[in-house]
């Protein structure tokens, strides 16, 4: 399937654990330790690769690696917690579905 989507899963992965920082571990320190810089930090992160991720969705999607409904089923994954994993799985199925398709039609 190429390399953008393994950018894609790449990007997706690290965004969604730069997400499950910002709710886990920065938000407890700035309302229960009192440390808003927490949040500043991770959160402008966590922007900058949602950002990044929501761009290799649309790129993957040009470059015609996505199809409309994949690409819609990852920008609603952006907004979960867990949804890049998620998502990325979902990949996987649908890359073992187009190889077995494709050795169907070639046999």
């Amino acid at each position: 399937m190429g390399n953008m989507l393994k950018t894609l899963r790449v990007v997706g992965h690290v965004e969604a654990v730069s997400y499950l920082l910002l709710v886990l571990i920065a938000m407890p320190l700035k309302y229960f330790a009192n440390m808003p810089l927490a949040v500043t930090y991770v959160g402008m992160i966590h922007g900058v690769l949602f950002v990044a991720y929501v761009a290799a969705i649309l790129l993957t999607l040009i470059l015609r690696k996505l199809n409309i409904k994949q690409a819609i089923l990852g920008l609603i994954a952006s907004v979960l917690p867990f949804g890049p994993f998620v998502f990325d799985r979902y990949l996987d199925r649908q890359q073992a579905a187009d190889v077995s398709q494709t050795e169907i039609q070639k046999g």
